[in-house]
């Protein structure tokens, strides 16, 4: 991949402290992007910006660390409001955060499937929050970092909770449909990537060997150059654009999921 310079932009990128995430924010800050990192905890951000200072060479003060817990959406709209505050512009967010779904149904403390919010809600409700800073420049965009598994699976729009019936792997795909779909969403330019099948947390979830982590990094990386011109909605796997599932780009899927979205994030929004 060529090395483009990036030392005007400022990125924020979810569930930046290992696996992909991580490695994205590495890439980015090499590139002279001022990287704001999101970690679970004010530590773990901590912990991984001192990794890319140590580890990479990258100058502490392109990188600024923000917390939030995706199991509870006060900590995502906190964290909105001060990224707005401290970063009024914004180039780029990557919305990377996942989790791979427990073997037990789980609900958050918001009471929505732990996979659908951490994967989807929060980065729907941060997405929805943070518009004001994201800049409308031709660069700007949203990169949902999603997955190929997308393709297996459907929102279940009458028990979006799979409470009724619950399958870890059902619920995983679930939730990355619906930030495929939410690519679609007219509010924002956005793209998702399913950048490979990598050697990082949710590899369990595939069953095989994967790519390094860089490797999947390098196509999230490419989509928050401003020379990789994107269509809102579009969708790439690794570098290439292909067509997502039916789904994610039928204008009513799209409406039904943004409204669904809004009452399960609820006063969040």
């Amino acid at each position: 991949m060529s090395d483009f310079d990036l030392s005007s932009r400022t990125v924020l990128v979810t569930g930046a402290t290992s696996g992909i995430g991580f490695e994205t924010a590495r890439q980015l800050a090499e590139r002279g992007a001022t990287v704001l990192v999101h970690g679970r905890t004010p530590e773990e951000a901590q912990a991984a910006a001192d990794r890319l200072i140590a580890t990479a060479g990258i100058d502490a003060a392109q990188l600024c660390t923000f917390s939030a817990d995706f199991t509870r959406l006060e900590e995502v709209e906190a964290m909105a409001r001060r990224v707005l505050a401290e970063h009024p512009h914004l180039d780029v967010l990557v919305n990377n955060a996942a989790t791979a779904a427990p073997e037990r149904h789980t609900l958050t403390a918001d009471g929505n499937e732990i996979a659908l919010q951490v994967n989807f809600l929060a980065h729907y409700l941060l997405t929805c929050l943070l518009e004001p800073a994201l800049t409308s420049d031709s660069g700007g965009r949203v990169v949902n970092v999603s997955s190929s598994l997308h393709r297996t699976a459907s929102i279940q729009w009458n028990d979006p909770q799979r409470a009724r019936r619950y399958s870890r792997l059902a619920a995983y795909a679930q939730s990355q449909l619906a930030l495929t779909v939410f690519a679609a969403d007219p509010r924002v330019t956005a793209v998702s990537v399913h950048p490979g099948v990598c050697e990082t947390d949710l590899l369990s979830l595939y069953g095989i060997h994967g790519d390094t982590a860089t490797e999947g990094a390098a196509h999230v990386v490419r989509l928050c150059d401003p020379a990789t011109e994107v269509v809102n909605g579009a969708y790439y796997d690794r570098d290439q654009r292909v067509d997502p599932a039916p789904a994610a780009t039928e204008g009513r899927t799209v409406k039904r999921l943004s409204k669904l979205a809004d009452q399960l994030v609820g006063q969040h929004a």
